[in-house]
């Protein structure tokens, strides 16, 4: 299974979900769509087709939720015929960051929580301290996403 990450201390934390939890695919983004570390895809398009379809799915349930609850939705799931997709947000010091996972029959729902919230606790003592930040939209934007996507795909 491929295994990529572009910053180096979510690696650990995902390898343990991305093997307990037996996902065949995983990512942990930033809401912006940047993308941090994934795990199962070969091809950069579909990384950077996943993380923006991902980062639009947060947002707009997260809106929707307010509308209907007063609150943004969590943990998002839909479960296919062969395959299921857990979307779902990790609060961190330093940011917020979401975990798509995407499972079939040999794991379950249940269980992706289950280790999810282990992944959350991970991610979120193994995150760096928040430091100040250039706007999510920089200048450099795409410049930096395929820098990220060529370190992810061994092209650094």
């Amino acid at each position: 299974m491929t295994f990529a990450v572009v910053e180096n201390w979510v690696e650990p934390p995902l390898r343990r979900f991305v093997d307990d939890a037996r996902v065949l695919i995983a990512l942990v983004l930033h809401p912006s769509g940047q993308v941090l570390a994934q795990s199962g895809f070969t091809r950069a398009v579909d990384v950077m087709s996943a993380c923006a379809l991902a980062a639009a799915i947060h947002a707009s349930a997260g809106e929707l939720g307010k509308m209907l609850e007063g609150r943004a939705f969590g943990g998002l799931h839909h479960a296919g015929r062969e395959r299921q997709i857990f979307l779902a947000p990790v609060l961190t010091p330093r940011s917020t960051f979401l975990v798509l996972a995407v499972f079939d029959r040999e794991s379950s729902l249940g269980l992706v929580q289950l280790y999810f919230n282990e992944l959350s606790s991970g991610i979120a003592a193994a995150a760096p301290l928040p430091v100040e930040q250039a706007p999510v939209l920089a200048n450099d934007f795409e410049r930096e996403l395929n820098r990220n996507l060529a370190a992810l795909f061994g092209r650094a």
